[in-house]
């Protein structure tokens, strides 16, 4: 029996020569070509568990399962980067990539491209989680909501250049009151949508109000209609939270009328069309001129009402007053009666004056007399000449005090210092900058020298630059 077993293993000797030998190294990478080459792109919808990351170095793993199997997942950093989808356990998506295995542990694993929501319902629990979220915030309080312009004077739109929407809102503003229009070019939908739009809501905040550009009073940002998928970039943070810091009011004209996004929450305002925000963007010309013309019939009608009346009281006051003979005979009278009196007491008065006068010069010698206005002149003399002294060493004495706090002045004064050297910083508003912690980057100052001053910018480095003609652009441009 043992010879037997003997002759069986080595008639089993040249068989397994044949068969090709690999290391675990080996068989492991080709296994992974294999698994790459057969599923080099797949879609795979699952449930989504098991989330962790973005880990230290920026890639996430989790799994994605159904009710009877599960398969590993990972996002590399740069692709994490890039999904707009909120990634959470429970959620139902769409991943696109392909499968590879991780010889490490022997497993394969499908490395994701692209994720996202699988479905309008996961994509409603996205929307009610953001807005939950938001409005725990207070981004849809309406004590924050600013009122719109009653007739702008430059009304911005972010909206695609080439579609409807924009003919519809520039012809809707020609019906009703003609005003300027800028329009910032965007994307409405995509992947580079909610940034596009963030970016052109800042770009309009940020246009200086007495620059080249004028600065809009009034913001729409409108988009036809679509599905949920496609008025998604509506719902992207970044645009909501651009919405919400806006200083310029904004009207949200997404889609038709029973269409919604998060945007329509947080906007001033609320247009179920782009024709109707149009329509609440300024007020019907025509109407406005017959408004005026009638009020101001009105106000001619009630302004000769108002002269009518009152006249009707004067002569009513006047015919209760007296004839003007009777208010003034009594005093003419007595102005009569006194006139009569009058010369004959001037001239009795004038005796009586003449009476005293003889009276005194008989009494005073004409010696003392002069010898008394003698003494009183000199007197005015010595009195005079003292007088002179006192006031020319008063004068002496305050223009020295005067010399001598001028001289204090001007070594106190800044101008002193800017002889030395130095140079004075003020802000736009000529108020002096006194530390560096007051400026800020790309702000316009003036530098004072000791002979002329100049303008210039803050750096980013910190310390002034002189202003140059050019600067940078902002993303998207305008129409």
């Amino acid at each position: 029996m043992g010879a037997e077993t003997t002759s069986r293993g080595d008639a089993a000797d040249p068989l397994k020569a044949n068969v090709a030998e690999y290391s675990v190294s080996e068989i492991s990478l080709a296994l992974k070509r294999t698994i790459e080459d057969t599923f080099g792109h797949v879609r795979v919808r699952g449930e989504l568990t098991g989330f962790r990351g973005p880990h230290s170095s920026g890639h996430c793993y989790f799994a994605l399962k159904d009710e009877s199997a599960r398969l590993d997942a990972v996002v590399w950093r740069g692709t994490f980067q890039r999904i707009k989808a909120v990634l959470e356990d429970g959620l139902e998506v769409v991943a696109t990539g392909k499968l590879s295995s991780f010889p490490g542990s022997s497993k394969y694993q499908l490395i994701v491209e692209s994720i996202e929501p699988a479905g309008i319902g996961a994509l409603m629990a996205l929307v009610e989680e953001r807005k939950r979220l938001l409005a725990a915030e207070g981004l849809f309080d309406a004590d924050r909501k600013q009122p719109l312009p009653y007739l702008p004077r430059v009304i911005g739109v972010v909206t695609s250049p080439t579609g409807a929407v924009i003919r519809d809102i520039l012809h809707r503003l020609a019906d009703r009151f003609p005003r300027d229009v800028l329009v910032w070019p965007v994307r409405v939908q995509g992947d580079t949508c909610g940034a596009e739009v963030a970016a052109a809501i800042a770009g309009f905040n940020a246009f200086d109000p007495a620059g080249p550009i004028p600065r809009p009073d009034l913001l729409i940002v409108a988009r036809g209609g679509g599905s949920l998928e496609d008025l998604w970039g509506f719902n992207d943070e970044i645009v909501l939270r651009a919405a919400a810091a806006s200083a310029i009011p904004l009207i949200s004209a997404v889609g038709h009328e029973t269409d919604w996004t998060l945007l329509d929450l947080v906007a001033d305002e609320r247009a179920p069309t782009p024709t109707a925000a149009a329509e609440c963007a300024v007020p019907v010309r025509s109407e406005l001129l017959m408004r005026v013309a009638d009020l101001g019939l009105r106000q001619a009608r009630a302004h000769n009402r108002s002269l009518e009346e009152r006249k009707g009281r004067l002569k009513a006051a006047a015919r209760g007053l007296p004839r003007p003979e009777e208010v003034l005979g009594l005093a003419r009278q007595r102005l009569d009666t006194a006139g009569g009196r009058l010369g004959r007491a001037l001239v009795a008065n004038t005796s009586a004056h003449r009476q005293a006068y003889d009276r005194l010069a008989g009494r005073v010698s004409d010696r003392p007399l002069r010898q008394h206005i003698v003494r009183e002149r000199e007197a005015l003399v010595r009195h005079g000449a003292q007088m002179r002294r006192c006031l020319a060493r008063l004068l002496l004495d305050r223009r020295n005090g005067l010399e001598n706090c001028s001289k204090l002045m001007a070594s106190l004064s800044y101008h002193s210092v800017l002889q030395r050297g130095f140079a004075l910083v003020r802000d736009a508003a000529d108020k002096p900058l006194r530390a560096a912690s007051a400026t800020r980057a790309g702000q316009a100052v003036t530098i004072q020298f000791h002979d002329d001053r100049v303008g210039a910018v803050i750096g980013q480095g910190g310390g002034p630059r002189r202003k140059s003609g050019g600067g940078s652009t902002g993303q998207g441009s305008l129409l």
